[in-house]
């Protein structure tokens, strides 16, 4: 069974799929995770995250480090032997326990080219959401590079349908309205089909406003629908990824909100984010107790009574009118992507990448709602951007750190 298969069977009998993003050097610790995660009480897909040598295709680096012990952020998956890799794998892998490879990578061939070596078949990422937040490689390189990838999965031999994961939804994490985060994994997912891709999901982060986040998914499940005829997806939500509260409580509470967004808008997969993330990196414990709080969020929130679908909503709107300017730039996805940044008609507030306008900013709004207050060039209208003072470096401080402020009281958004 595929990695989609998965996910979509999970979501049809009514459950959560929950994951982690789990990744260490040392195969016998990572193996550990992955046994954890598959023993906890939840419905769960494994993770192997890879480290930043690797991510970067610094592979000396990372022969460095593993030759000399030195732990690495992540697991080196193209620099430990392909023996140790699948016994670290052996009784873990199966049918009833997928495992999806998430990387961070601008150039993802040599990871791609290795996960398929190994007999895996899901990872994720995409040419404009590991390019524009994580350094200076151009995007036009990073497009050519994901065609490669693409093509690369799409016709592997494999006993099961390859799946890639579009990172759209979580642009720079924070900060980014719903529209734009919506467009990026709606474009990611259509390029992704457009080479030979049959089975894909697309992201949204959870952001500031319980309510637009609703609207936000409502949106991206009705875009899915128009841009991928014949394609299996699915939506995956991922907790809050800016910064997280530093108590305890907050931490878990807005965990659980996360599950309850994901079950009421619809969202197949979670990616959770624990009590630890304020503090240290996550221990296996911190995981698992991530794993089992999101699911017995979810399954509370699947007995609660049904809130009614969102039809239409602002957020839609913007985000269909950035989808569709950007698909009548070129009939290749990848260069109508390359055209949009080039134009600003696609433009990430916040984001310092050198082909990035670096135009629009973003602001919340007393509702709690991440809107725009200036669009720069975007196609979605002037409307979208009320009158603002400048932003301070205090007002952008107090944004970034609106959502932990928010739980650390013991409020909710």
């Amino acid at each position: 069974m595929s990695f989609g298969d998965f996910v979509s069977r999970a979501h049809a009998r009514g459950t959560l799929v929950v994951q982690p993003r789990m990744g260490f050097s040392d195969p016998r610790l990572m193996r550990e995770g992955l046994a954890a995660t598959r023993a906890a009480d939840a419905l769960t897909v494994g993770t192997l995250t890879l480290d930043s040598y690797t991510r970067v295709r610094d592979l000396a680096a990372a022969r460095k480090a593993v030759d000399e012990g030195v732990p690495l952020n992540g697991y080196p998956l193209c620099t430990h032997p392909a023996a140790t890799t699948h016994t670290l794998l052996d009784g873990i892998l199966d049918a009833d326990f997928p495992v999806q490879v998430r990387h961070g990578s601008p150039r993802p061939e040599h990871v791609v080219e290795r996960l398929l070596s190994l007999g895996l078949d899901a990872t994720e990422g995409g040419p404009v959401s590991y390019c524009l937040p994580y350094g200076r490689t151009s995007l036009a390189d990073a497009v050519a590079a994901w065609r490669s990838g693409c093509t690369m999965l799409a016709e592997a031999t494999t006993a099961a349908t390859p799946h890639l994961e579009s990172f759209g939804g979580c642009m720079l994490g924070q900060l980014c309205p719903p529209s734009m985060l919506i467009a990026i994994s709606a474009l990611e997912g259509a390029f992704f089909a457009q080479h030979g891709l049959r089975s894909v999901s697309l992201s949204y982060a959870q952001q500031t406003s319980h309510e637009q986040d609703r609207e936000a998914v409502a949106a991206l499940r009705r875009l899915a629908g128009e841009l991928l005829p014949g394609v299996d997806w699915h939506i995956v939500l991922y907790a809050y990824m800016g910064v997280y509260p530093h108590s305890r409580p907050g931490a878990l509470n807005l965990l659980s909100a996360a599950a309850r967004l994901a079950v009421e808008s619809g969202a197949a997969r979670l990616i959770v984010k624990t009590a630890a993330e304020a503090h240290h990196i996550p221990k296996i414990a911190d995981n698992v107790e991530a794993l089992q709080v999101a699911a017995g969020a979810a399954a509370a929130a699947a007995h609660a009574t049904p809130l009614p679908d969102i039809a239409d909503s602002e957020v839609y709107e913007e985000a269909r009118a950035l989808v569709h300017t950007v698909l009548g730039l070129h009939d290749d996805i990848g260069e109508a992507l390359i055209a949009a940044f080039r134009r600003g008609l696609l433009d990430i507030p916040f984001c310092l990448h050198p082909d990035n306008a670096g135009r629009t900013r973003s602001f919340i709004d007393n509702d709690g709602r991440l809107r725009w207050s200036d669009t720069g060039a975007l196609p979605i209208g002037r409307a979208a951007a009320p009158s603002r003072p400048s932003l301070t470096s205090t007002d952008l401080l107090a944004a970034l750190s609106h959502v932990q402020r928010t739980y650390d009281s013991g409020g909710t958004p």
